[in-house]
């Protein structure tokens, strides 16, 4: 048996003592270590371990301690112990989740109906920012002026870099939007609005792609910067 509860995780020492109180029912630590042949020092030592076990427990007679087994379902509470500290830090690490990379949203808007839904999810951020801007935008709707006007008002960061050749036009005469020009041919215009980038081609039919994603927003914010500084005023 002492090979077994060795393997159950006493040491052989502690073996050998838990065995002998199992047999003899109660012994004094004197006593003990001469049924077993060990140092009573060590014996001590030995029964303190196996208190903290839970495998003895001692009573005083005569102010003399005489060490009593406990039951072997005890040699149980360190795996017990250990299974619930594993039950909770399973609990805890289920709550981990895997970091996702960031989703990208596209949608298309087309027709009148497109450009009001795109501007009524553009004026909800606090920066615009388009370039190679052509200003039909401000002529597609019958209510662009007012929309321009209600904008003005609401002290947002609003940048446009167009063709010269609008430079002195209706849609670039906002005070509070600030304009720069670029002598670059195009008839598509890219904005840049939280985490937006929108594409407009309004030549015929109104068509708008919008990409929702921070990475590519951040990644245009940062092109436009630099033309920002290279575009005149």
């Amino acid at each position: 048996m002492e090979g077994e509860l060795i393997k159950a995780g006493l040491t052989r020492n502690e073996a050998k003592a838990y065995l002998e109180l199992l047999k003899q029912g109660e012994l004094s630590a004197n006593k003990l270590s001469k049924k077993i042949s060990m140092d009573r020092s060590l014996t001590y030592t030995i029964l303190n371990n196996l208190i903290e076990k839970g495998l003895v427990s001692y009573i005083k007679k005569d102010t003399r301690k005489y060490f009593k087994p406990e039951h072997p379902k005890n040699l149980l509470n360190p795996i017990k112990s250990k299974e619930l500290f594993i039950e909770t830090l399973i609990n805890n690490l289920i709550k981990i989740k895997p970091k996702k990379d960031e989703e990208t949203e596209i949608k298309i808007f087309e027709g009148k109906a497109g450009i009001r839904n795109f501007i009524n999810l553009a004026i909800k951020e606090k920066y615009f920012y388009a370039f190679g801007s052509t200003g039909l935008a401000f002529f597609s709707l019958h209510e662009m002026p007012h929309i321009a006007k209600k904008v003005s008002k609401l002290k947002k960061d609003i940048k446009i870099i167009g063709n010269k050749k609008y430079k002195g036009t209706e849609p670039f005469e906002f005070k509070a939007f600030k304009y720069k020009y670029l002598d670059i041919k195009s008839k598509a215009t890219t904005s840049i609005f939280g985490d937006y980038v929108s594409i407009h081609l309004l030549t015929q039919k109104p068509l708008i792609i919008l990409i929702n994603n921070k990475e590519i927003a951040e990644s245009y914010r940062n092109h436009f910067k630099v033309l920002w500084k290279v575009a005149k005023g």
